[in-house]
């Protein structure tokens, strides 16, 4: 094995320790909910932390990898990341958790955007495609989560004594890869240009249908356990089965998503991918039975799983940016959709209902097929130009 499939493994390591870490917190929400007696509207001002969060850390990550490189931001935050997964589940008040939660979303971003940094360097080096692999690993790290967050519940861990073990797991995985992060500071143009460089016409439609794909993701992360728990009214031991089904089929659909765009195109995947999106949660809405609703789930999983590694694989043949520029651009764009969606779930659920708001979130892959459909711009694939 060469030296850069060595560092494509420990930086897909990094993304399945990320996905980890975000998919325990997320499966146990419904645990943080009754801990504090939340209501739905009460919950989605909880989840406006990590938005907060994010927000906060976009300048941060902006300038810090500018300053001092990817490697050096990834290394520091991703111990702090993982030591702070068990605070949010020690937190004894909600005014507790706010701060750590506001702390966890901040984390976040500055992850995502250094090892996205990191990965498109690594992608230039190997010279192919390997960006959708490794969100693949993220989204397999949110079913291996979702996984051992059923089994903590069942074997009645408590969220503190659950986040400290994946702790544990997420500082093993971070010292196995460190020594194979790359140490150079070439994509510190990715960080400023979050902050000062505005998307032209296109980069903001492929932001825009990223958007709505992460929002959905974001949501489905968050409220589908509550889904499953109040409007299908799954027993306990079946209450994380949509979570499951959605992050199985993302996985899984994130690892074919290559083969699916070189034989169909980028275009046509979006459109059917937001189709796929806009009736599973039709269904799930519609009937809210649980294996039906589970089928709906599936069907949500695989429509997001192509959205975001397709956005940044057209985002980086932008015309006007440098690749690195182009896909900080989207990937801030729809890591805000990712983080806004879960509050303003509750929101609309407090106003409304759950299912209207689920209903709502259908709408999203409807804007995914029109935002892709539109011709005025054009899409560039590998090989040739599509008009979409």
């Amino acid at each position: 094995m060469n030296y850069l499939s060595k560092r494509r493994i420990a930086l897909g390591s990094m993304f399945f320790f990320i996905g980890l870490c975000f998919a325990s917190w997320a499966a146990r929400i419904p645990d943080i909910q009754a801990k504090f007696q939340l209501s739905e509207g009460q919950l989605g001002t909880i989840l406006l932390c990590l938005p907060i969060g994010s927000m906060i850390g976009l300048p941060i990550a902006g300038w810090s990898v500018h300053r001092y490189g990817s490697r050096i931001v990834i290394l520091i935050g991703s111990f702090i990341y993982a030591l702070t997964l068990p605070l949010i589940g020690l937190a004894p008040t909600t005014w507790v958790i706010v701060p750590v939660l506001i702390l966890f979303g901040m984390l976040g971003n500055i992850m995502n955007i250094s090892l996205n940094t990191q990965a498109l360097g690594l992608e230039d080096q190997m010279g192919k495609s390997i960006l959708a692999s490794f969100h693949g690993l993220w989204s397999l790290a949110g079913f291996t989560g979702a996984g051992i967050g059923a089994a903590m519940i069942f074997l009645k861990f408590n969220p503190a004594s659950h986040y400290a073990i994946v702790t544990l797991i997420s500082i093993l995985i971070v010292l196995f890869a460190q020594k194979f992060i790359l140490n150079d500071k070439t994509d510190s143009e990715d960080g400023s240009g979050l902050v000062l460089k505005r998307p032209d016409d296109l980069l903001l439609r492929i932001g825009l249908i990223a958007f709505l794909g992460m929002m959905t993701e974001g949501c489905m992360f968050d409220w589908s356990g509550v889904y499953f728990k109040k409007i299908v009214l799954a027993q306990p031991e079946w209450v994380a089965l949509g979570y499951v089904c959605f992050m199985g089929a993302m996985a899984s659909g994130r690892f074919l998503t290559d083969k699916a765009t070189a034989r169909f195109g980028r275009v046509p995947v979006l459109r059917m991918s937001g189709l796929m999106i806009f009736i599973g949660l039709l269904l799930s809405v519609l009937i809210p039975m649980l294996w039906v609703a589970a089928i709906g789930f599936l069907f949500v999983g695989f429509g997001v799983a192509s959205i975001i590694p397709v956005s940044y694989g057209i985002a980086g043949r932008s015309k006007l940016y440098p690749p690195s520029v182009a896909l900080a651009l989207v990937s801030t764009i729809s890591f805000f959709g990712f983080l806004l969606g879960p509050p303003l779930i509750g929101f609309v659920a407090d106003l409304f209902n759950l299912k209207f708001s689920f209903a709502l979130i259908a709408v999203n892959g409807l804007g995914i097929v029109i935002l892709s459909s539109i011709r005025k711009q054009v899409f560039f694939s590998d090989q040739k130009t599509v008009r979409a």
